[in-house]
């Protein structure tokens, strides 16, 4: 066994140990889909989230090319750990009163720094193996980095990057969270993962948006998941009653997934839901407050979508629901010092009305 195979095999072994069901090694190669994420974000596919668009001194975007934003990194180690809990499926939820809240923000503890202290325990082991560590550079990123990381994956033989842009492993499922380790070494790298989405088009046909516009390309300006969590301000009328229940993030094209079916759950005690958090109930989000709101989801994803845009994705969610039950709260919060709050109640009332005069006050509209 020659020493990249070694250290390859060391790495492999810290990261079990670690608590990581996947890893592997990619090489860095201008890969065809960085053209592809080119050619996403020239064309708008990124909505508003400018962090997607940073580019470096040279006016190339950093996400297309690590050779470029960082000359020294000659290999990707990829690290994906389960995230999946013994709970249904956003797909099985029914209650009118209860919105849905993303399965991977369900979590005691955000993902980024559970998944990020493992990585770091990885991370060292590599050091404490490698004869001459001072010269070698390593980074550790999980979301942040200057990388599209589903492509290392597929490249390190994670899974294959799924119709609906997810990676995919055929035991596992779709239910992984990423971490990767840049390194200066140049590491034995696994083979990349054949995609198994076949002819199945469950993702691309589920969608209530419309965001998967053709098999493994998504638009982020009609994708849920951008509207609950990174979309500021007010949402496109013509996008909410799509929106459902959802009231952060969305988990419909993984749900559908027949590679989902039989997804084992996780025993990660930082991944089992908090309290409240599977199915929450509508009115309790739309009239929390500041100190509610810090207190319920401290250390929580959640708190990216800000309390007002959680806010606002509850009152949608109540515009979408037909329950009549919601009118009297729906009509105090057009008043809300939030304008966009108000405006989504104003929204949702009349959405509630039209609901009533077609389908009558008890019945419930169902999506799937």
């Amino acid at each position: 066994m020659n020493q990249s195979s070694q250290i390859t095999s060391l790495v492999k072994q810290a990261a079990h140990a670690a608590g990581f069901e996947l890893t592997g090694v990619a090489p860095v190669h201008e890969f065809g889909e960085l053209d592809r994420f080119r050619e996403w974000i020239a064309a708008g596919r990124a909505a508003e989230m400018q962090y997607m668009e940073a580019r470096n001194e040279t006016g190339a975007l950093k996400r297309a090319s690590l050779r470029t934003t960082l000359p020294w990194v000659r290999s990707v180690i990829v690290c994906a750990i389960n995230y999946n809990t013994a709970e249904p499926y956003s797909t099985q939820a029914d209650e009118p009163q209860r919105g849905w809240i993303s399965r991977y923000a369900w979590g005691q503890e955000d993902y980024h720094d559970a998944v990020l202290r493992r990585l770091r325990l990885v991370e060292n082991q590599l050091r404490d193996g490698v004869t001459g560590s001072s010269a070698l550079q390593t980074r550790c990123y999980v979301d942040t980095g200057p990388l599209v990381e589903r492509v290392y994956a597929k490249y390190a033989g994670i899974g294959w990057i799924g119709k609906n842009t997810c990676i995919i492993n055929q035991k596992l499922g779709s239910w992984l969270f990423l971490g990767v380790i840049l390194t200066s070494l140049e590491l034995e790298p696994d083979l990349p993962a054949p995609d198994r989405c076949g002819s199945c088009t469950r993702c691309i046909d589920a969608c209530p948006t419309d965001a998967l516009i053709a098999p493994y390309q998504l638009d982020s300006n009609r994708c849920i998941s951008y509207l609950t969590i990174e979309k500021r301000g007010a949402i496109a009328a013509d996008l909410r009653s799509g929106m459902g229940h959802e009231v952060f993030g969305c988990d419909i094209c993984q749900d559908v997934c027949p590679w989902n079916r039989k997804a084992p759950a996780t025993g990660v005690v930082e991944f089992q839901p908090r309290e409240g958090l599977v199915n929450p109930a509508l009115e309790w989000l739309a009239e929390m407050t500041d100190e509610e709101f810090r207190e319920k989801f401290r250390g929580s994803a959640v708190g990216r979508a800000k309390r007002s845009g959680l806010r606002r994705n509850a009152v949608i969610a109540m515009g979408n629901s037909s329950d009549q039950g919601f009118a009297p709260l729906l009509e105090k919060l057009k008043a809300d010092e939030d304008p966009v709050v108000a405006e989504s109640a104003e929204w949702a009332t009349k959405k509630l009305s039209r609901k009533n005069t077609e389908c009558g006050s008890d019945t419930l509209v169902r999506r799937f």
